[in-house]
C-alpha cells in the first residue's frame, strides 16, 4: 500500500476498458487499470484469421479509426494490433497479468487486493469500474470425457484439424463458422446440435448457405435433436432429445464443444453487487452505469452477465464510457443515439 488514493480503478483491459482509460486520461482523472491477463485477452483466444462480424466503424474505440488492408472486417490479429496502437497513442499504463482478487468498500473508498508474479498488491480508489467482459470461461456440458486431451472449448488454427475426424457440438455462429473453416482446411467434420435446426435469426447470413449446402450434400454429417452423453477417446455418444432410447456413436479424433461462454461475476459478488437470474445479470443505473454499491460502476458486456442470447457487444457498449465519465464529473450524460439497426456482432 503506497498511501496514494486513485480517483478510479478500472478492472479489465478489453476494448471498453481501454476506451474508458482514454476518456479518463483526457479528463485528467487519476486512474489505475488492471487485467488478470494480457490486453484484449478474450480476442486473443480467437482462432488465427478469425474475422469479427461487426464492421470496423463499430469496433473502433476512443475516436481512433480502425483500418484494415482490404477495407474488410478486422481479423483477430488486426484488432489486437489496433488495441496496441491505441495504447501507444495515448500512452496508457496497464497493470497486465495482475489479477484483482479482492474488493472491499470502507469509509467511502475501495481497497483492492491483487495478485501477480510480484506477489500481493494493495491499492485504494474512490471509485471502481468493472469492465471484465461476459465470456470469461466456456460453458461446460458436465459429461464424462469432457476433460479428455482431444476435447476443447476453443477453436484453434484450422490446420490443426487437417485429415482428422472432428466433431463439433453447437449450433450457433461459432460452431457453424468452425465447421466451415475446418472442413475447408481438410477435416472430416461432423456436427451435433440440441435443436431440430439452426436458428435462422442467430446464424449470420453469409454462413448459412455454406453450412446448409454441405450438410445437404452429405459432406458434413449433422445430428440434430441430440445432446452429448459421453465422450470417449474415439467416439462421441449422442442421445436423441426426441427418443431418449436412441443413441448414436460418432467417430471422432478431436472434439470441439462450442456451446457458449459464461461471465465471471465473482468480483461483482465479492463487492456486493445485486445479481439477478440464472445469468447473474447485475442491476445498474443505465444513466450512470453505477451499481447498488455506491461508487462501483460496470462497463462493457459484463453488464449483461452470462448472456443466453447475446444482446451486448463491443459496438453497443461504447455509450457506457461517456455515462461513467459524466457521472464521475457530476454532469448529465449526453443523449446517445443507438447504433443503426441491431448489433452486427
Amino acid at each position: 500500500m503506497s498511501g496514494h488514493v486513485y480517483e478510479v480503478a478500472i478492472v479489465g483491459a478489453g476494448p471498453i476498458g481501454l476506451e474508458l482509460a482514454v476518456a479518463l486520461k483526457k479528463e485528467g482523472i487519476d486512474y489505475i487499470q488492471f487485467d488478470a491477463q494480457q490486453v484484449g485477452h478474450t480476442v486473443s483466444w480467437f482462432a488465427p484469421g478469425t474475422h469479427f462480424f461487426s464492421s470496423n466503424e463499430r469496433l473502433a474505440i476512443a475516436g481512433v479509426p480502425l483500418h484494415t488492408i482490404d477495407q474488410g472486417k478486422a481479423t483477430r490479429e488486426e484488432y489486437l494490433q489496433y488495441l496496441r496502437t491505441v495504447i501507444g497513442m495515448f500512452e496508457l499504463k496497464i497493470n497486465a497479468y495482475e489479477k484483482v482478487t479482492g474488493i472491499e468498500r470502507s469509509a467511502g473508498r475501495f481497497l483492492l487486493t491483487t495478485r501477480s508474479n510480484r506477489g500481493e498488491g494493495r491499492y485504494e480508489a474512490r471509485r471502481v469500474v468493472l469492465a471484465t467482459g461476459g465470456t470469461a470461461s466456456p460453458r461446460m456440458l458436465n459429461v464424462p470425457g469432457e476433460d479428455l486431451p482431444h476435447v476443447s472449448h476453443y477453436l484453434e488454427d484450422p490446420h490443426r484439424y487437417f485429415q482428422r475426424r472432428l466433431h463439433i457440438v453447437g449450433g450457433r455462429n461459432s460452431a457453424v463458422e468452425a465447421a466451415l473453416r475446418c472442413f475447408h482446411a481438410g477435416a472430416e467434420v461432423s456436427l451435433s446440435y440440441r435443436r431440430g435446426e439452426f436458428d435462422k435469426q442467430s446464424i449470420k447470413y453469409w454462413l448459412s448457405p455454406g453450412i446448409t449446402g454441405l450438410i445437404s450434400a452429405g459432406r458434413i454429417q449433422a445430428h440434430f435433436d441430440t445432446v452429448v452423453r459421453q465422450i470417449t477417446p474415439t467416439h462421441v455418444r449422442l442421445m436423441s432429445t426426441i427418443d431418449p432410447t436412441r443413441v448414436v456413436e460418432v467417430a471422432a479424433d478431436m472434439v470441439l464443444l462450442l456451446v457458449g461462454y459464461v461471465a465471471d461475476m465473482s468480483l461483482c459478488r465479492l463487492a456486493g453487487v445485486t445479481l439477478v437470474g440464472p445469468g447473474e445479470q447485475p442491476v445498474v443505473d443505465e444513466n450512470t452505469m453505477e451499481t447498488n454499491v455506491p461508487g462501483l460502476y460496470l462497463a462493457g458486456t459484463v453488464v449483461g452477465g452470462t448472456q443466453e442470447r447475446y444482446r451486448l457487444f463491443i459496438e453497443n457498449c461504447h455509450v457506457h464510457v461517456e455515462r461513467i465519465v459524466a457521472a464521475i464529473r457530476g454532469r448529465a450524460p449526453r443523449r446517445s443515439e443507438p447504433p443503426p439497426g441491431p448489433p452486427e456482432s
